[in-house]
């Protein structure tokens, strides 16, 4: 065996090893029955994801708050179109594993950047909201550089879909209209909605599952 081969042939291997469910010791709290970790790609470093095995835990007082004045933090509702797919955190862990970790999905942090770099869930790049709506200050530069970092192509006549990932936007939680403003900005773009999902939960449900919170893969 070639010694490029063996190269392909060990990180096949790995990546097949990151894509199965994490069996290890028993837990304490588990994700599911029978399933105790996922592993996610964040950057170039994979991180484990297992739920906080301190049962007295509590979660951050960012997103402790329960009352927020509205406008601008309202409720969101379930969906942000019927033709985008909303999602809970089991189905976030699969898109993880098979379309994170392989590299044919990408989650989206749609937060602002202020929020970013105090911690995102592991996995996710930064585009901020405000860098796909042009009714947001939004230019044509910043498009441009959000939708290739999708894999999009620009044509003459506008972008080309294709090849471009499904993306799997969030933002702080049911309360937070920032990841749902970039969804409906991505298909005011032409961007196809069965290739975007919504995890309405955000970093409010993930921290008060137990989850860990990564800092910005860049900072690392």
């Amino acid at each position: 065996m070639s010694k490029q081969l063996a190269r392909h042939f060990m990180l096949g291997a790995g990546l097949w090893l990151f894509l199965q469910p994490g069996v290890g010791a028993e837990k304490v709290v588990a994700i599911t029955q029978g399933l105790g970790e996922v592993r996610v790609l964040h950057g170039q470093e994979w991180i484990v994801l297992e739920r906080n095995q301190d049962t007295e835990n509590r979660i951050d007082d960012d997103y402790a708050r329960t009352s927020r004045p509205c406008p601008p933090f309202c409720i969101q509702p379930m969906e942000v179109t019927p033709e985008v797919e909303s999602i809970g955190e089991l189905e976030l862990l699969d898109f993880m594993r098979y379309q994170v970790n392989p590299g044919s999905g990408v989650m989206v942090d749609a937060r602002t950047p202020d929020w970013y770099v105090k911690g995102t869930i592991p996995g996710s790049i930064n585009v901020p909201y405000s860098d796909l709506d042009t009714q947001l200050g939004a230019d044509d530069f910043s498009i441009e550089f959000s939708l290739e970092q999708f894999g999009a192509t620009k044509k003459e006549a506008g972008w080309d879909f294709f090849q471009a990932k499904t993306l799997l936007l969030w933002c702080n939680g049911p309360w937070c209209g920032q990841s749902p403003t970039a969804i409906r900005a991505l298909l005011a773009l032409g961007y196809p909605a069965e290739k975007l999902k919504y995890y309405r939960g955000g970093m409010q449900m993930w921290q008060l599952m137990g989850f860990p919170v990564a800092l910005p893969a860049d900072s690392r």
